[in-house]
C-alpha cells in the first residue's frame, strides 16, 4: 500500500472526516469516536489507533481483554498506553491490502462500540460460574443458592442497601437467569 492509497482508502470511508495532522498521519473525528492513522517516519508500517476505555475503567477486565487478543479480535489487539485503553492494528505498509485495511478499521470500530461490555460479561459469567461450583461443592441445590444470593442482597453483602426495590428485584432477576442457564453446564 502507498501513501496515496491509504489516504484513498481513507477518504473513500470517512469522507470530509479525515484530517491530516502531518506527513502520514490522519485523524477522523466523528461524533462516535477519534480514529488515529500514524505512518512510521519512514512510512514503513502503518498503525491504526481507537480509544476505547480509560485504563483504570479496564484494569478489572485485563484478563478477559487479553484472553480476546488471543481469541477473537483477529486482526486488532487491545493495548495499553498513557493511560488509556485502546484498540490497536499494526501491519508493514509493504503487502497491505486495501480491503484488509477496511477490515481491520471496522474490527476496531466494533470493538470500540463494545466497549468493556464483553471483557465484563465474560468476567462476570466466570464468577458466576464459580458461585454455581462452590454452591455445588457444599451440596446447594439452584434454588438454596437463589435464596442464599438474595438474603446477601437483603443484608447488604452484596448490592447497596440503598438499592430500590425495583433494582433490587431487576438484579435478582438477571442473577437467576444466569444461575439456571448455567446451573447444569458446571461440574462441581
Amino acid at each position: 500500500m502507498t501513501l496515496d492509497e491509504l489516504t484513498s482508502t481513507l477518504s473513500e470511508l470517512f469522507d470530509q472526516q479525515v484530517q491530516t495532522l502531518g506527513a502520514g498521519s490522519f485523524q477522523i473525528e466523528t461524533p462516535q469516536f477519534r480514529l488515529l492513522v500514524l505512518l512510521s517516519d519512514d512510512q514503513s508500517w502503518l498503525r491504526v489507533l481507537l480509544p476505547i476505555a480509560p485504563a483504570q475503567d479496564a484494569e478489572p477486565y485485563w484478563e478477559q481483554l487479553l484472553e480476546s487478543n488471543f481469541d477473537l479480535t483477529q486482526e486488532a489487539r487491545y493495548a495499553l498506553h498513557q493511560g488509556v485503553l485502546w484498540g490497536v492494528f499494526q501491519h508493514s505498509m509493504v503487502g497491505l491490502a486495501i480491503d484488509d485495511l477496511q477490515s481491520a478499521i471496522q474490527r476496531l470500530i466494533s470493538l470500540q462500540q463494545q466497549g468493556l461490555d464483553e471483557a465484563f460479561n465474560v468476567f462476570v459469567e466466570k464468577r458466576i460460574r464459580q458461585i454455581v461450583q462452590a454452591a455445588k461443592r457444599q451440596g446447594q441445590s439452584l434454588e438454596a443458592t437463589m435464596q442464599t444470593l438474595d438474603r446477601f442482597y437483603q443484608e447488604g453483602i452484596m448490592g447497596d442497601l440503598a438499592m430500590g426495590s425495583q433494582s433490587r428485584s431487576d438484579t435478582m432477576e438477571a442473577w437467576q437467569r444466569q444461575l439456571r442457564r448455567l446451573w447444569d453446564e458446571v461440574e462441581s
